[in-house]
């Protein structure tokens, strides 16, 4: 599918800088290299018998040495389709009153420039409706337009002018994945792609010509307008590109020739009608300001009295200017409208917004945290649709991944580890065990079908797409667990993402048994299949009793020596106490096993890892941070990380930085990564609303002194509800639910107060600060909700 967002043209490294040379970069997300893989290792189950051994003789330094005989291979890569490049003469080199921007309210781009008293203007915008990317360049001066335009890519290509005002661009991803020098006839057997980009030109004078055979020269044009269209050859995860029946170069053209006959006024309306029913879902307001171009418009401006956004972030730590963060949460929601749609791929390390033949980790989706943050907010921000293409995602690696759990570990069920690619890979990563031997990923990203469920009450997708894959897992994740000494069922090998202890004999190691995280998302998919199977009639199966059964003999979360909640299943010295994960407290978010009301010494020993690991690190660590803060009632710590996140990153010198924002709002690692984007929109969802299926809690961690006065509109929670509250000199003042199911909840929340509730279908109830209902009326079509 082709994708690309109109935040191309903005990122410092995607789009156009000068008018003079203009370039924005196009994707497609299915380019990756490689093809169809074996996920399987028959001397797996020999090296693991040798861990576990190691690991209940307690030699952990040896026990993670000989895990590494459990890695695999590495992921694919993620890969760029290429370039539309613009070339203008050197008339445009004395540009003036120069202003670049993208509109999150309608996802479009516009640039402007005078030169003279001529003004030009260039649209874009990409178009999922009719699957395009359209670019119009106009002026107020007739026959002004002139400009040469072609494609490139950096993967091996070959492009082509034609008399028909049309480029062709046909080239391959690589099979290997790194870039091999050979000709493009030599390496087709990778996935194959076509761009074709149709020109279309308006003035009585106007002339296209072919240059280089490769180029279309304008001339004397009142307007031009640029239709790409592109398409690969991937059939899906199990089907090798060289068996594909897709032509990419026939299906690119059949594409752009059937919208030959709209205009752009059309295009543009087709795609605002698609877009605007996302993203006009939700409305967020934190300051008293009206000025909808600070909270909707990223921009670039020279000769302008209005700030840059990478101004507007420079002077954050001074003036905190609640309106940029209106604006960096409604990126996070533009962002996934414009990444992952039905029919897509899950939106990866960057998102679709890849640059690189060897991007950094791959541009793959990672399970230890990334790919589950790049969705949370797709159910508090009111975007269920998006997270289909995760969904069939999942639904891919069940498949590989029953393989990967029969070879490896002589199991049942489906197992995935902690990174993946678009052909479903389910073995673990290639290399240290400290990230490569966590067979939990395909665990945690069964939670998501769960909540799937719990915020949409659709019974129908429960019972046909969330039970069946749980059940797989929950399976894998039976046999996986292992009677310890201690009496308790135990995971063994086991590993807290990325993170290493001291062991006992004063070995650093990463692998021993039961990490807290292990056991906090066994929990969760245990609950998760308990609470199905109840609600599907299923609870009398055997694995649901097996699982009743293995619930109780879980360990418990523990908290260490030093009161904080501990990590490993022994108190193992930490050598690297700021480490960027969290991942022992993923019961508190975005688990449910930790909770402010119900577990109070947990909640405190959260808190104390939190202080202990401190505020500094990536761009998704802080706004997990932020989340897990808010969900401990903690706004103030919350806000002191939206002010970490808001700092300007140099990409130049990135590497002097630990998280922050690049001028295009695009969160740092650094490098790239736009997990942070999404996770920073899930986390001010859970400032302002946090639910149960049962109880909901209204304005949680809201920064009063900071945000005294405000709304948000759209948002929504469990039990089916969606929310409008608004809040006045930091106290709240209406709040008003709805629900189009039968509500599962039945406790509101606000600051300290408790009132029992009972919702009927399509009815809105008014609750003022004293959660006393004020008024109900009936919901009236195609409002509210």
């Amino acid at each position: 599918m082709l994708l690309l967002s109109a935040t191309d043209v903005l990122a410092p490294w995607f789009g156009e800088m000068y008018p003079m040379r203009f370039f924005s970069s196009i994707a497609n997300d299915t380019l990756w290299t490689g093809v169809p893989g074996d996920y399987t290792n028959p001397d797996a189950p020999s090296v693991l018998s040798n861990v576990r051994k190691l690991v209940d003789e307690g030699h952990y330094a040896e026990a993670t040495a000989a895990a590494f005989g459990l890695s695999d291979h590495p992921p694919e890569a993620y890969q760029p389709l290429g370039n539309i490049n613009l070339e203008f003469d050197d008339s445009h080199l004395n540009y003036t009153s120069y202003v670049r921007e993208l509109d999150l309210s309608t996802a479009t781009v516009k640039v402007k420039y005078n030169l003279g008293d001529v003004e030009f203007t260039r649209e874009h915008f990409s178009s999922n409706p009719h699957q395009v990317v359209v670019t119009k360049i106009s002026s107020t001066k007739a026959a002004s337009i002139s400009f040469i335009v072609y494609l490139d890519s950096k993967l091996h290509h070959q492009s082509v002018a034609n008399s028909a005002n049309q480029i062709v661009m046909e080239g391959n991803c690589p099979v290997k994945r790194r870039p091999p020098k050979i000709k493009l006839s030599e390496n087709s057997n990778g996935v194959r792609f076509a761009a074709v980009l149709d020109v279309q030109i308006g003035g009585s004078n106007a002339m296209v010509q072919v240059m280089e055979d490769r180029k279309l020269k304008i001339d004397g044009a009142d307007w031009a307008i640029l239709i790409l269209a592109a398409s690969s050859s991937f059939e899906g995860p199990f089907i090798n590109p060289s068996e594909s029946k897709i032509d990419p170069r026939s299906e690119s053209i059949k594409t752009a020739n059937s919208i030959t006959n709209l205009s752009f006024s059309q295009l543009l309306a087709y795609h605002l009608d698609d877009y605007l029913n996302l993203f006009h879902r939700v409305s967020l307001q934190l300051s008293n300001a009206s000025d909808n171009i600070k909270k909707t418009k990223l921009k670039l401006l020279k000769d302008d009295a209005l700030l840059s956004t990478a101004e507007r972030v420079k002077s954050f730590k001074i003036d905190e200017d609640p309106s940029l963060v209106e604006l960096l949460f409604h990126y996070g929601r533009y962002l996934l409208i414009s990444s992952s749609r039905p029919g897509t791929q899950v939106s990866n390390l960057q998102g679709i917004w890849n640059k690189e033949l060897e991007p950094p980790w791959d541009a793959a989706p990672h399970f230890n945290i990334n790919l589950q943050m790049n969705y949370w907010p797709s159910l508090s921000c009111n975007l269920s649709e998006c997270q289909q293409p995760l969904f069939d995602f999942i639904a891919s690696l069940a498949i590989n991944g029953a393989k990967t759990a029969k070879v490896n570990y002589e199991t049942s069920g489906w197992v995935a580890h902690q990174v993946s690619d678009i052909w479903a890979k389910t073995s673990p990563d290639l290399g240290d065990p400290v990230w490569a031997v966590w067979p939990m990923g395909g665990a945690w990203l069964c939670t998501h079908l769960w909540e799937h469920y719990t915020f949409s009450l659709d019974k129908e997708f429960l019972e046909n797409t969330a039970y069946p894959l749980l059940e797989g897992c929950a399976a894998f994740l039976l046999d996986w667990l292992i009677k310890g000494s201690d009496g308790y069922l135990e995971t063994n090998p086991s590993t807290s993402p990325e993170h290493r202890f001291v062991a006992p004999d004063g070995k650093t190691a990463s692998v021993s048994y039961s990490s807290t995280m292990d056991i906090s998302i066994i929990r969760e998919v245990f609950n998760a299949v308990l609470s199905s199977a109840e609600i599907l009639g299923k609870s009398d199966v055997d694995l649901v009793k097996r699982i009743k059964t293995a619930l109780p003999k879980l360990p418990p979360t523990r908290i260490s020596r030093d009161g904080s909640i501990m990590e490993w299943a022994q108190d193992f010295e930490d050598p690297e106490v700021h480490h960027r994960h969290v991942s022992h407290l993923f019961g508190l978010f975005p688990g449910h096993t930790i909770t402010v009301e119900k577990t109070p010494d947990l909640s405190k020993a959260a808190a104390n890892s939190l202080y202990k690991r401190g505020d500094i690190g990536p761009g998704w660590s802080t706004t997990w941070k932020m989340a897990l803060w808010s969900h401990l009632r903690d706004s103030s710590h919350a806000y002191v990380l939206i002010k970490q996140m808001i700092n300007l990153v140099d990409p130049d010198h990135e590497a002097d930085f630990e998280g922050g924002l690049y001028s295009n709002l695009f969160t740092a690692h650094p490098p790239f990564q736009i997990d942070a984007n999404f996770g920073f929109s899930a986390a001010i969802a859970e400032m302002l609303v946090q639910s149960t299926q049962e109880d909901l809690y209204i304005l949680p961690a809201l920064p009063r002194d900071k945000w005294p006065r405000g709304f948000v509109r759209g948002v929504k929670a469990r039990g089916g509800v969606t929310l409008n509250i608004s809040w006045k000199e930091g106290q709240l003042h209406r709040a008003s639910l709805c629900s189009k199911a039968q509500s599962s909840l039945t406790r509101l929340h606000y600051n300290g107060k408790v009132a029992a509730v009972r919702f009927s279908c399509r009815k809105i109830y008014i609750f003022n600060q004293h959660l006393k209902c004020l008024k109900t009326t009936s919901i009236i079509e195609g409002t509210f909700l």
